[in-house]
C-alpha cells in the first residue's frame, strides 16, 4: 500500500515537472495566446492519437451526457490555456505560474458540488496559506500594472482549470486517461479555428520545434499523467500537490532564460510550497 502510494505520488510529481515547462514555454514562443494554444492542441490531439492506436485504447464514447460533458471541459481547458498563457505575457513565468495556483483554493471549495463530501478544514487552511502566498507575490494593486492583470488571468485561469479538473475525475474511472485528453484537445483546436482567420501566423516556422515540445512534453505527456493521478487522489489533493509546478517553473525559467524572481516571489512561493508539502504527508495517511 505504501509502495503503491509512493508510485502514484512521484508520477502526479513527474507529471507536474512535465508541464511546469509550459511557463517557459509559454512566455517565450513569439505568437499570440490564441495562436500558440490552436496549434498546441492540434499537435498534442495528433500525437494522443497515435499513442491510442499504438496501445488499442478504445475511443468510444458510451453516452450522449458524456459527450456534453467533454465539449464541457474541453472548452474549460481551452479557456485555461489562453488566459494562462495571456497571464505568462503580461508578467513573468513567476508571478504567472504561481496566481494559477490559486485553482487548490478553487477546487477545494467547489469539489463538495461535484462529490457528496463536506468541504475539509485542512483545505481551508492551505487554501488561505496559497492567497497569501499570492497576496506577497502582487507588487502594486492597480488595474494598469501589468504585473497584477497577469495575476488576475492566473487566477481567472484558475477557475477554469478546477471546474475542468472536476468534471474530468467524474469520468476517470470509466475512461482511459489519454482518452479523455485527446478529445479535450479535440474540442479546443475546434473551438479556436476562428483563430486562423484574425492572428498572424507569420514565424510560425520558426516556432514549430517550441511548439512541438509544448504539444508533446507538457501536453500529450504532463497533462495525461496528470489526469490518470485523479484515479488516485481527490482533485483537492491532487491540485495542491502540483502547486509544485511554479518552484520548477521557475528553477527552469533561471536555467534557460536567466529569469530571476525578486524577493517577495521566493516568500510567496515557499508559502505555496509548504501546501505541498503538508498536503503530500496528510494525503498519505
Amino acid at each position: 500500500m505504501q509502495n503503491t502510494h509512493t508510485k502514484n505520488l512521484s508520477v502526479l510529481l513527474l507529471a507536474t515537472l512535465f508541464i511546469s515547462t509550459s511557463g517557459v514555454l509559454g512566455r517565450y514562443i513569439q505568437l499570440s495566446p490564441e495562436a500558440i494554444i490552436l496549434c498546441r492542441a492540434f499537435l498534442a490531439a495528433i500525437f494522443i492519437f497515435i499513442f491510442c492506436k499504438f496501445k488499442k485504447v478504445d475511443l468510444k464514447i458510451k453516452s450522449k451526457k458524456d459527450t456534453i460533458s467533454f465539449l464541457i471541459s474541453g472548452f474549460l481547458m481551452g479557456a485555461h490555456w489562453v488566459t494562462y498563457f495571456y497571464a505568462l505575457k503580461l508578467s513573468n513565468v513567476a508571478l504567472g505560474m504561481l496566481s494559477l495556483y490559486t485553482f487548490p483554493v478553487i477546487t477545494a471549495f467547489l469539489e463538495p458540488f461535484f462529490t457528496k463530501q463536506r468541504i475539509n478544514r485542512i483545505h481551508i487552511f492551505l487554501a488561505v496559506l496559497v492567497l497569501f502566498g499570492v497576496y506577497i507575490l502582487v507588487p502594486e494593486f492597480s488595474l494598469e500594472n501589468n504585473q497584477l492583470q497577469g495575476v488576475l488571468f492566473g487566477i481567472l485561469s484558475a477557475f477554469f482549470y478546477a471546474l475542468r479538473n472536476l468534471i474530468v475525475k467524474q469520468h476517470v474511472k470509466k475512461y482511459n486517461g489519454s482518452m479523455l485528453m485527446f478529445y479535450q484537445m479535440v474540442v479546443v483546436t475546434v473551438f479556436l479555428i476562428p483563430v486562423l482567420f484574425f492572428a498572424d501566423f507569420t514565424n510560425v516556422q520558426s516556432q514549430l520545434p517550441l511548439l512541438v515540445l509544448v504539444a508533446l512534453l507538457t501536453t500529450a505527456i504532463g497533462h495525461t499523467m496528470m489526469v490518470n493521478s485523479l484515479k488516485h487522489f481527490s482533485a483537492s489533493t491532487v491540485g495542491i500537490i502540483s502547486s509544485v509546478q511554479p518552484i520548477f517553473g521557475i528553477i527552469i525559467a533561471y536555467i534557460f532564460v536567466n529569469e530571476i524572481p525578486n524577493f517577495n516571489t521566493f516568500i510567496g512561493g515557499s508559502l505555496i510550497l509548504l501546501t505541498v508539502i503538508i498536503e503530500s504527508i496528510r494525503s498519505k495517511k
